[in-house]
């Protein structure tokens, strides 16, 4: 029995261990080609397979461990995280950004000043402050002398004026208007001095005062990329006198550019013109032009070709209706940016109203003829260059040809006024035209500008009141935003006036040649408050600009300004 034990014993030992050794050598020989429990491996491999559906019930939220730093799952997430930093770091830029404020804008300002002649200087202005939807503001002006360089306040003179104007933008287009009011008073003090016994001059029937109404409004998209940019104005000027005259004038406007490519553009103009002039007479002039032109950039060269057609009702010195100009324009850049060269010719029919007439010299007589100026041939050329940023150059001579060219010259019935004058024929103008400016950051700032006109007359025995060179040198200087100087020295030479005199004789007078320097000086006390005097014809000349009629000596105004 105790054999039969042992034998069974020696049996279950051996059989352990060469269960023990098969499994040393699996490990030893590992899964290579050949091995004897291959079969057996590739058994186990699949008995786990098949296990896997089972341990996948196991995959439950509170059982899963952390993955390891190296799996794909915990970058996933740690980009995920970094989301938030980058929004901080986004914002603390933003702050930093908010710490340099803007400069603070001073959109409202008041002047006031005094002077000699009893003069009496208001200004003022007031505006919104930055927006990126809307522009408006409003400004107001007076500026008045009680007494003149004649007979005391016989010469007086005050300019007054009150002005509204707005944009808004909606998306790429802007749409605004200006509102304008203005009153102008003068005296006719171009009179002969009175001699002993003569009677005096009544004031009142001197005085001349004009009431200018305008508005208008535009409509542009100027400021987006469409490739057709457009402008539209209408305007409505009205324009009275105390001695019954009246103009009205209704315009249209349209200015447009279609550009076809980078290189080459369409543009067509339109003017429209329905105006009513009321005097002893009541006349109507109608004015229309119509301007097209093809524009081609050919590297440095650019070509434009067009045509203006334009009509006029005028009848003075039988001026022709229908008028067609052809245009052509040649400029080449040889340096871009820095120097262009130009030359071409045309010819333009110009609306003139008596609205700008009156502005431009107020003593005018009643009943005036008013003719648009018809420039029927104008051949040109010129440069424009620019040196190192600094130094801006522009010079032009043209050689041009004029019908109703209007001059002033003092009236027969009275001396005093002045009439307006047409040559009777074509007016002959050689015109030079040059101008130089020195900017140098904003702190210094030079510039001349010389225009001379030589006139050949077909009747007139004079140009009447046209000098032939008027010319300017100006500056200003910024000291460290404290003080600010301007000064402008100008020259205006002579021009012809005929005058009547009250026996029936003329006489031909030659006016002054004007040399006037005026200074302005303004000193900064603080942002808020500016102290400024201006002089005036500091030579003391009371020259005559036009004949009869001299102007003030030395004219001094000093004031404060307030901005807020």
């Amino acid at each position: 029995m105790k054999n039969k034990i042992r034998l069974a014993s020696l049996a279950i030992v051996m059989s352990v261990g060469y269960s023990y050794l098969n499994t040393v050598q699996a490990q030893t020989q590992g899964w290579g080609e050949g091995a004897k429990l291959e079969d057996a491996e590739v058994v186990v491999e699949k008995n786990r397979v098949n296990e896997l559906p089972q341990a996948a019930r196991n995959f439950e939220k509170f059982r899963i461990d952390p993955p390891s730093n190296e799996e794909r799952n915990v970058r996933y997430r740690f980009s995920d995280y970094r989301l938030p930093e980058q929004d901080i770091d986004l914002q603390m830029r933003v702050l930093t950004i908010k710490q340099d404020e803007l400069t603070k804008l001073y959109g409202n300002y008041l002047k006031a000043g005094l002077g000699n002649y009893a003069s009496l200087y208001l200004k003022g202005y007031f505006h919104n402050k930055r927006s990126e939807t809307s522009d408006f503001g409003a400004s107001v002006s007076h500026i008045a002398s009680a007494r003149g360089p004649v007979d005391k306040s016989n010469s007086a003179v005050a300019n007054s004026a009150i002005t509204l104007h707005g944009e808004r933008y909606v998306g790429d287009f802007t749409v605004g208007g200006k509102l304008d009011y203005g009153r102008d008073k003068v005296f006719f003090y171009g009179y002969e001095p009175a001699v002993e016994g003569d009677q005096e001059v009544d004031k009142d029937t001197i005085r001349q005062v004009f009431n200018r109404v305008s508005a208008n409004g535009f409509l542009h998209n100027q400021t987006s990329d469409a490739p057709l940019q457009y402008k539209g104005d209408v305007q409505f000027r009205y324009l009275n006198d105390r001695f019954a005259m009246s103009e009205s004038n209704l315009a249209l406007k349209l200015r447009s550019e279609y550009g076809i490519d980078e290189e080459s553009a369409f543009k067509t103009d339109v003017d429209l013109s329905f105006l009513s002039q009321k005097d002893s007479l009541s006349i109507t002039r109608s004015f229309f032009k119509l301007h097209a032109a093809y524009e081609r950039q050919l590297n440095a060269v650019r070509l434009t070709l067009g045509a203006k057609v334009a009509y006029t009702g005028d009848t003075i010195n039988d001026a022709r209706k229908v008028n067609v100009y052809p245009m052509v324009r040649l400029a080449v850049e040889p340096i871009k940016g820095n120097l262009l060269l130009y030359a071409g010719l045309g010819g333009d029919l110009e609306r003139v109203t008596l609205y700008q007439l009156t502005q431009e010299n107020p003593w005018l007589a009643p009943n005036a003829q008013v003719a648009d100026v018809n420039k029927g041939l104008e051949v040109y050329g010129g440069m424009q260059a620019n040196i190192a940023n600094y130094v801006q150059l522009n010079a032009r001579v043209a050689y041009q040809n004029f019908r109703n060219l209007y001059f002033f010259n003092n009236s027969v019935e009275d001396p005093a006024k002045f009439d307006l004058l047409y040559d009777d024929g074509v007016t002959n103008v050689l015109n030079f035209y040059t101008e130089a400016s020195f900017n140098y950051s904003d702190e210094i700032r030079l510039g001349v500008k010389a225009d001379y006109n030589s006139y050949n007359m077909a009747s007139l025995e004079q140009p009447f009141h046209r000098p032939e060179l008027m010319a300017s040198v100006f500056g200003t200087y910024n000291f460290y935003d404290k003080v600010l100087f301007n000064s402008e020295l100008y020259y205006i030479g002579n021009s012809f006036g005929r005058i009547t005199r009250p026996d029936g004789t003329t006489e031909l007078r030659q006016t002054d040649n004007i040399v006037d320097l005026n200074l302005k000086a303004d000193y900064r006390f603080t942002n808020n408050f500016t102290v400024f005097l201006m002089a005036n014809n500091l030579f003391g000349q009371k020259y005559e600009r036009f004949v009869n009629y001299p102007g003030k000596s030395i004219n001094l105004i000093g004031g404060v300004s307030y901005s807020f």
